[in-house]
């Protein structure tokens, strides 16, 4: 070995050695939240960013469901069929409100359709108190474009799967073993900036977001 080369690969590893007293500290724990913190917190900071969130009973929510429906004219509620929520649907629906369109097809067969809905409902993977964002997981029976094609997207989340941060649920969800292709955080109507950095919402994509939290 040259003495040049000697000379770098000395200088290399000594610059990889870790000086005492200077390493980088551990980041702070997050401390854990009681679950009506949780709630309160995801509200306060999703609230902050335009999105409706409606704490009902779990065993209420088709209800305020309903309510949430009958304020606004709508052409019909995009769902989808094979879910738990779409089964809760399909099971108790009125004929005063909008029309139930179940998402069976391709995008290919039924894109007309699909952009020109007023409505889509899905449910959620959990959320996020810190940040205030939902976690959605897209499948074959809740697609992406359920929550970004209807200008009204609605999700449903149940409030014992609100966790402290991303990394919390990670962690406790065991996202490591196994993940959908893409994973949504959605902390409310869609939104941009210009170059002034003037936010506006509702530009792209959703220009409402109502977030229903079963408790209870």
């Amino acid at each position: 070995m040259s003495d040049a080369r000697a000379n770098i690969l000395a200088r290399l590893r000594a610059a990889a050695r870790p000086v005492v007293g200077d390493t980088e500290p551990d980041a702070p724990p997050v401390p854990e939240l009681s679950q009506a913190d949780k709630i309160a917190q995801l509200k306060q900071r999703m609230e902050t960013m335009h999105a409706e969130v409606i704490v009902t009973d779990r065993r209420q929510w088709l209800a305020t469901l309903k309510e949430v429906l009958r304020k606004r004219q709508l052409n019909g509620l995009l769902y989808g069929p094979q879910t738990a929520v779409g089964a809760a649907l399909a099971a108790d629906w009125d004929s005063d409100l909008p029309p139930l369109v179940g998402y069976e097809q391709s995008v290919e067969d039924c894109k007309e359709r699909l952009f020109s809905i007023d409505a889509g409902i899905t449910s959620t993977q959990g959320g996020l108190a810190d940040v205030g964002a939902l976690i959605l997981w897209p499948t074959a029976d809740e697609p992406r474009l359920m929550s970004l094609a209807p200008p009204l997207h609605i999700a449903v989340l149940e409030a014992d799967k609100i966790h402290e941060s991303l990394a919390s649920a990670m962690r406790r969800e065991r996202w490591a073993e196994g993940m959908p292709t893409n994973a949504l955080l959605i902390s409310g109507p869609s939104k941009t900036a210009d170059i002034e950095l003037v936010l506006t919402f509702g530009v792209h994509g959703p220009k409402e977001l109502v977030v229903l939290v079963l408790d209870g």
